[in-house]
């Protein structure tokens, strides 16, 4: 650039950064140039604020208005994810082993590209390289992402959805047609949590009551078929994930109970973060009583899993 230019082009874009309006025929006449020469100096501030947007996360817009002829400025915040949070993203991702390890690089690449400015892209793609390479898939091998896309989509329209599901306890494939009401994550697998109105089929389940959803791994659907016909279930007793993430353990459904244990181990809060609805009675000489509301028997598991450090009261 040459002294005016530079000139020329720091006093409008201040102006412009400033929240002044900046008519195109008034600048060329105050500066002794032609209007096509501001529109020029237009283009440059443009080019040069879309670069600075991977530096400071902003994004600023110079739009036109032909109706008044003037240009202004407008500012989006668009945050980028920092170093730190996309790198325990990443981790996250990769320790969680949900996904075929094609799956997984495309996913880590696309966050990487997306969510972390340029100049930081290469630090954090070296510092998750390792894992990645040494990334164990899950035995599956199956891309379920499509598939739960479409469960998504009927879970929000609310449609029955039919499915033919391969069930563990015999290897056979079995057929079921379900209201869908959640998609959950646990111990490397995703769930679709669903209710099943078939009283025929409730007879092989523990659990007959239709307050309680059945649990089918996503990996495991082998046809999905959305239906037209759809369901209604009252915003009074609506499915809360929520709620039903913090009393279920390792995705194995089952009736509402309430357990009280006692725990000798050093360390409550791990207990305290792996029950959400535990909480301590009492606490003697460091041995801990605690109760919990939880769902089903996968509550079985963790207590075993835990040897003599708990006692099932």
């Amino acid at each position: 650039m040459d002294h005016g230019k530079t000139q020329r082009v720091l006093s409008i874009y201040t102006r412009l950064a400033g929240g002044y309006l900046i008519n195109k025929a008034e600048e060329a006449q105050n500066y002794g140039v032609h209007e096509r020469t501001i529109q020029r100096d237009i283009d440059d501030i443009r080019d040069f604020m879309e670069s600075e947007t991977e530096n400071t996360g902003l994004i600023n817009y110079v739009p036109y208005n032909r109706a008044d002829k003037i240009f202004h400025m407008e500012q989006v915040d668009q945050p980028k994810l920092t170093n730190g949070e996309i790198l325990a993203i990443c981790k996250i991702l990769l320790d969680s082993r949900a996904f075929p390890k094609g799956e997984i690089s495309n996913i880590l690449d696309k966050l990487i590209s997306c969510c972390v400015p340029e100049q930081n892209q290469k630090l954090v793609t070296e510092l998750i390289r390792n894992e990645e390479f040494h990334y164990v898939e899950p035995r599956h091998k199956t891309n379920f992402l499509d598939t739960m896309w479409e469960i998504g989509q009927a879970i929000r329209n609310c449609q029955y959805i039919e499915m033919d599901y391969f069930r563990m306890k015999d290897k056979t494939v079995v057929k079921r047609k379900v209201k869908p009401v959640a998609i959950m994550f646990s111990e490397y697998y995703f769930y679709l949590t669903a209710f099943i109105e078939d009283k025929e089929v409730l007879k092989d389940f523990d659990v007959l009551n239709d307050s309680f959803p059945t649990i089918y791994r996503i990996d495991r659907i082998k046809d999905l078929r959305i239906l037209e016909e759809k369901f209604h279930i009252p915003y009074s007793s609506r499915f809360e994930e929520g709620e039903f993430r913090k009393r279920v353990q390792f995705m194995y459904g089952g009736k509402l109970q309430r357990i009280k244990f006692k725990y000798f181990g050093s360390d409550i809060d791990a207990v305290l973060d792996r029950l959400p609805t535990a909480k301590i009675l009492k606490e003697e000489e460091g041995v801990y009583t605690v109760s919990a509301e939880v769902f089903g028997k996968g509550i079985d598991m963790w207590l075993r899993s835990q040897g003599q450090l708990v006692e099932l009261l």
